[in-house]
C-alpha cells in the first residue's frame, strides 16, 4: 500500500510502502505519477537499486536520455554520476535551476538516487514554479505571457558547477555550447497549469532584448521564484530517491559540506517542446 505524506506546504511528498527494485504494477505506476503531478517532487527512502534497476524504474515513467556534457556509467549510459570529491570546492548543480533548459526539448523530469552522502549537509532544495507564477500581480502576468527567453549552457555560474566533472568525464561529442529559446510562462502539458519558466542558472536574456535591458526584470523574477514559502528541502540518506518535474519545479544542490565526498546517480527523462500561453 502506497503512503503519500506531504513534506511542506508548497511542494514535495514522501512515498513509502513500495519496493522500487521490483517492477511496479500499472496501478502503482499510476498512483506514483499522480502524486508526482500533484506534489511536483516525490521522495523515496531506503531503496537498494543497482544502476540498471534504477534505470528500469525510470523507464516506467518516461524515456531516459543522456546528459549532453558528462559520460554516463558503462553499464547504464543514461545514468550519470553527480560527484563532489573531498578536495573540490564547487558542486555539480549548486545553483537554482531546471535541468538543461538550454536544449530545444528540455527533459520532462529528473531522478537522483543517493550513493554516498556527507555526515551533515548536502541537502537539495526544490521550488514550486506554479506558485511563483500565481503570486505575481495580474499586470506582471499579462506582461510576461507573450515573452520568450534565451537559455544558454555557458553562463558562468553554471559552467563553474560542472567544471570538475568536465575535466575527468566529459563526453567526446559534447558541443561547446547549447542555446534555446522558450516561453517565459510555460503551460504544463499534463496539468494545464501555468509555471514561471526562467532560472538564474540558464536564462541569459529575454528574446529580442539585450542582457542589459533584460536584467532588471529577470533579476526580480529570479529572486521572487525561490522565496522560502515556495520551497521544500530534502535531507539525503544512502538509498534515498528524489523524482521531480522539471516543467514546474526548480532545484538547488546546497554546497555546505566542505571536506566530504558526495555521490549521487542521476537520470533525466525526455520531455516536450515548452508551450506558452
Amino acid at each position: 500500500m502506497l503512503i503519500v505524506q506531504p513534506v511542506a506546504g508548497a511542494l514535495g511528498a514522501e512515498i513509502s510502502g513500495v519496493d522500487l527494485a521490483k517492477p511496479l504494477d500499472p496501478e502503482a505506476v499510476s498512483a506514483i505519477r499522480r502524486a508526482w503531478l500533484d506534489h511536483l517532487v516525490i521522495f523515496f527512502r531506503d531503496q537498494e537499486l543497482t544502476p540498471v534497476q534504477f534505470l528500469a524504474f525510470a523507464r516506467q515513467f518516461g524515456a531516459p536520455i543522456e546528459y549532453p556534457f558528462v559520460r554516463g556509467l558503462p553499464e547504464a549510459p543514461e545514468v550519470i554520476p553527480v560527484l563532489k570529491h573531498e578536495h573540490e570546492t564547487a558542486n555539480f548543480g549548486g545553483i537554482w535551476h531546471s535541468d538543461t533548459t538550454y536544449l530545444e526539448i528540455p527533459p520532462m523530469a529528473s531522478m537522483l538516487i543517493a550513493r554516498e552522502v556527507p555526515p551533515a549537509g548536502g541537502d537539495t532544495e526544490f521550488a514550486n514554479m506554479y506558485r511563483a507564477h500565481e503570486t505575481l500581480s495580474p499586470g506582471l502576468q499579462r506582461l510576461l505571457e507573450p515573452l520568450r527567453a534565451v537559455h544558454s549552457s555557458t553562463l558562468a555560474d553554471t559552467a563553474r558547477t560542472r567544471e570538475d566533472r568536465m575535466k575527468d568525464s566529459a563526453r567526446e561529442d559534447a558541443r561547446a555550447s547549447y542555446t534555446a529559446e522558450h516561453p517565459v510562462i510555460r503551460v504544463h502539458p499534463e496539468t494545464g497549469r501555468k509555471a514561471l519558466y526562467v532560472d538564474v542558472a540558464h536564462t541569459e536574456r529575454l528574446a529580442d532584448m539585450t542582457r542589459e535591458e533584460s536584467a532588471p526584470l529577470l533579476r526580480y523574477l529570479f529572486h521572487h521564484q525561490v522565496r522560502p514559502e515556495f520551497t521544500c528541502r530534502f535531507r539525503w540518506r544512502p538509498g534515498s530517491i528524489a523524482f521531480w518535474d522539471n516543467r514546474c519545479a526548480q532545484h538547488n544542490a546546497v554546497n555546505d559540506y566542505a571536506g566530504h565526498r558526495r555521490l549521487m546517480h542521476r537520470i533525466t527523462l525526455a520531455g516536450d517542446p515548452p508551450r506558452g500561453v
